[in-house]
């Protein structure tokens, strides 16, 4: 059995990660701890799931007002971040530093998923084990692309708005599996393709690539959030459409926002009702708005 997991377990693996502030450090770290849960046999991970588990309560479970993370960069209200084109160097810049930033919370968010929520199939491990890896290698192809424009991560300001939403979702999975993979993270489907075509037309193939690699990495995250969301509707015999609805109301809608990329969501398993319902409450929320909202 691998050393690692079998001194530190995989949980207490996951939470050194977390907490680890170098973004790079994390992202290897991360990708390096998927790698040693890949090399055990099937009842070794059982056995590393199942040792931290034996007296595990809920309240064991460290509320972290903020991962690991670096000095830098600032975190700021995302209404102040400027807009930028892609035509120059610095849109170009300014986009892949946002990416970076997203793709670093989005490896906090997976090894969060992965301590935080116990009890479930060592299945739901490996997937979010998984997912946290593919983050890990975004961000460091992010940041070495930076790298190539003479910036890196932390040289602009960012926001919070990814980790806010991994504490309002920190006290029962079923909420986090909802809002997170199912909505924040599908909004990168949405967003990914126009993006890539963009780059491509002004002529940065590099970059394109890269967010064609992530792209196609998300369609595959996303449905491991459908996935575990379903499982545990099941579990709590629960009608898993009137639970979304019902978790879209109020400031949750806030985060829907068209077009969606309805090819690339079916791909990810979300089904037509779930699509109709994502449209029908960003409209009554921008109709709460009112005009311009």
């Amino acid at each position: 059995m691998d050393k690692t997991l079998e001194q530190q377990g995989v949980y207490d693996s996951a939470l050194a990660a977390l907490l680890q502030r170098d973004p790079v450090a994390k992202a290897e770290q991360t990708i390096a701890l998927y790698v040693s849960w890949q090399r055990l046999s099937t009842d070794q991970q059982a056995q590393v799931c199942e040792e931290q588990n034996v007296h595990w309560s809920s309240s064991k479970i460290v509320t972290l007002p903020a991962p690991g993370r670096p000095d830098k960069p600032a975190l700021v209200d995302p209404r102040t971040l400027p807009k930028r084109g892609l035509g120059s160097v610095e849109g170009r810049i300014g986009l892949l530093h946002s990416l970076a930033h997203i793709e670093f919370n989005a490896i906090n968010l997976a090894l969060d998923a992965v301590y935080r929520f116990r009890g479930l199939p060592v299945d739901y491990v490996e997937d979010w084990l998984r997912v946290a890896s593919d983050e890990g290698q975004h961000f460091l192809l992010v940041v070495n692309r930076l790298a190539d424009l003479g910036a890196q991560y932390g040289d602009l300001d960012a926001h919070d708005g990814l980790w806010d939403m991994a504490r309002r979702t920190e006290h029962d999975v079923l909420v986090r599996m909802a809002l997170v993979p199912r909505i924040l993270e599908a909004r990168g489907l949405d967003v990914a393709p126009p993006m890539i075509r963009k780059l491509k037309l002004n002529n940065d193939a590099t970059s394109a690539a890269i967010l064609q690699r992530i792209y196609t990495d998300e369609i595959t995250h996303v449905a491991v959030g459908n996935r575990w969301f379903r499982y545990v509707c099941e579990q709590r015999s629960l009608d898993g459409c009137a639970v979304f609805k019902d978790l879209l109301q109020g400031s949750a809608s806030g985060y829907l926002k068209s077009p969606y990329n309805d090819e690339a969501r079916f791909e990810a398993g979300f089904t037509a009702e779930e699509m109709a319902v994502i449209r029908e409450m960003e409209g009554e929320y921008r109709a709460l708005l009112g005009p311009g909202g």
